[in-house]
């Protein structure tokens, strides 16, 4: 069965770098579309960054543009958000998400999802 498995969450103080990885079993990331998303307390869950199947373009949101960068590892077959320059408005937790086919790689419709990583910035 597929799983998505999110990792390396923890607090950190504003200004401060985190890198989330998610490993990914059932599932090939190199033919798959991959996305991150985020959902704080009593928000709706927003769009964050994605890849697309053959790395040829990533998106970001506009809140984490220039800041957060998004990367996959075929031969591990992972996908890592490296965020650097954290910001309380940071906190959620973090979701990892994958698609064969999307037309709207800001949109919450991916087929998998993982469990999610709490990630805590501390002003």
């Amino acid at each position: 069965q597929v799983q998505l498995v999110e990792t390396g969450g923890g607090l950190v103080q504003a200004g401060g770098s985190l890198r989330l990885s998610c490993a990914a079993s059932g599932l090939s990331i190199g033919i798959y579309n991959m996305a991150w998303f985020r959902q704080a307390p009593g928000k709706e869950r927003e769009f964050v960054a994605a890849i697309n199947w053959n790395s040829r373009s990533t998106y970001y949101a506009d809140s984490v543009k220039g800041r957060f960068t998004i990367a996959r590892d075929n031969a591990k077959n992972t996908v890592s958000l490296q965020m650097n320059g954290l910001k309380p408005d940071d906190t959620a937790v973090y979701y990892c998400a994958g698609d064969a086919a999307i037309g709207d790689y800001s949109a919450p419709g991916y087929t998998y999802w993982g469990q999610g990583t709490q990630v805590t910035v501390s002003s």
